[in-house]
């Protein structure tokens, strides 16, 4: 699945007012600091290109899942402080949600060059409205903060948001930079693999992975399952889990994946070992386990001898796709299952492709970032985009040509 959208690289935009849409739904400290700056830095060459090309910028994006605009901790001031940091030459100002009588008028007086952040768009009810009509009357108030829309907030692009999809009716619109590559990576892994193509799925419920697997047993060649989803494909083969996390009411369609993945000749790996525990900490007993996890323990990670398996397969992949942890890699004692995942991963000579927050901060900590292909900065829309999916905010791109 390719899509093509129209760029922003042969636009004339001197002197040009753009609306942005970016993704800055980025983790906070409890200070309410900024403590992983990836996905600003992501969008940065859009920024750069937008204002070379003498662009003024009307910056818009989500944080997290406001209940109202009282809630002052997911403002976006302290995302803008880390962007001025970023771009210590540009002129960055911010308008607090107390401002927007002030925001379209800001916005008319920014110069060439400048960036308007306006504060955490979530905040209106009426971007998230499940109504039609009330997202199209916000992103009409939206469009008259400048004359040309830009979306480079992939991460955002499986909502029906009215900053994502519905602003792309009102004001000619583009594809920011990492808005497009996502598109061109994601899809050429899909349509045009290197092979052996080996999809690593890793977290804790199936449920969540339910369609992604069904479309990758379609298309890769391999699949390793790990985290504590392994536990209900292997509850579903009748084997012993123990207390281990599973989900009965999957059990039948988790069995089902694994017999439609032998009729696909497509490799379904699950765990062959175990890092088990007798509580979900670090401080009860733990020890390791074979293919069958006793009573009273439940798993925590893959034991050595899977590593072992998994390392083997990724080394002979020509293209690889990793979302999702092999275990509570958050505790230390059940983080080496991950990490051996990134180090393998990182040594892939072919296409890599990292997506998940867990598996992007595994890949960080092995500080082998650089040798990724390329790290998504969708979670759940890299997943909707790998079904198959139409997702809103691409689709409004094209529907706007």
């Amino acid at each position: 699945m390719m899509h093509k959208v129209k760029g922003i690289e042969d636009l004339s935009l001197h002197g040009k007012r753009v609306v942005l849409r970016v993704d800055f739904n980025v983790p906070l400290n409890p200070d309410g600091e900024v403590s992983d700056s990836g996905r600003i830095e992501k969008s940065l060459p859009t920024i750069d290109l937008l204002l070379k090309k003498g662009a003024s910028i009307v910056l818009v994006s989500h944080l997290g899942r406001p209940k109202s605009s009282r809630d002052s901790g997911l403002s976006l001031l302290n995302v803008t402080k880390k962007l001025q940091e970023l771009m210590p030459g540009t002129k960055i100002q911010f308008s607090p949600i107390s401002r927007m009588a002030e925001w379209e008028k800001t916005a008319q007086d920014l110069s060439s060059g400048e960036i308007l952040v306006i504060d955490n768009i979530r905040f209106f009810p009426e971007e998230t409205s499940e109504k039609e009509s009330e997202r199209k009357k916000f992103a009409k108030k939206l469009s008259e903060l400048g004359g040309i829309f830009v979306n480079d907030a992939f991460g955002a692009c499986h909502r029906e948001n009215a900053s994502v999809m519905e602003l792309a009716s009102f004001l000619p619109s583009y594809a920011g930079l990492l808005l497009r590559k996502e598109i061109n990576i994601l899809g050429r892994a899909l349509t045009d693999p290197e092979r052996p193509f080996v999809a690593i799925i890793g977290g804790s419920k199936v449920s969540s992975k339910i369609n992604i697997l069904d479309s990758l047993i379609k298309k890769v060649d391999h699949i390793l399952i790990g985290g504590a989803m392994a536990y209900t494909f292997l509850k579903s083969r009748g084997l012993r889990v123990g207390n281990s996390l599973i989900e009965t009411d999957i059990l039948s369609r988790a069995s089902q994946i694994i017999d439609r993945a032998q009729f696909n000749e497509c490799g379904f790996f699950l765990p062959e070992d175990h890092i088990i525990s007798m509580d979900f900490s670090e401080k009860g007993k733990i020890k390791s386990c074979g293919l069958e996890i006793p009573e009273g323990w439940m798993g925590m990670d893959i034991g050595p001898k899977t590593i072992k398996k998994f390392e083997k397969i990724i080394g002979d992949a020509r293209t690889v796709l990793w979302n999702g942890p092999m275990g509570v890699c958050e505790m230390p004692s059940f983080a080496e299952g991950t990490m051996a995942i990134a180090r393998s991963v990182s040594k892939v000579k072919g296409t890599t492709i990292i997506g998940g927050g867990d598996s992007m901060a595994a890949i960080k900590k092995t500080g082998l970032e650089d040798k990724i292909t390329h790290i998504s900065t969708g979670g759940g829309a890299t997943l909707e985009y790998l079904e198959g999916k139409k997702l809103p905010g691409i689709q409004a791109l094209i529907d706007a040509e």
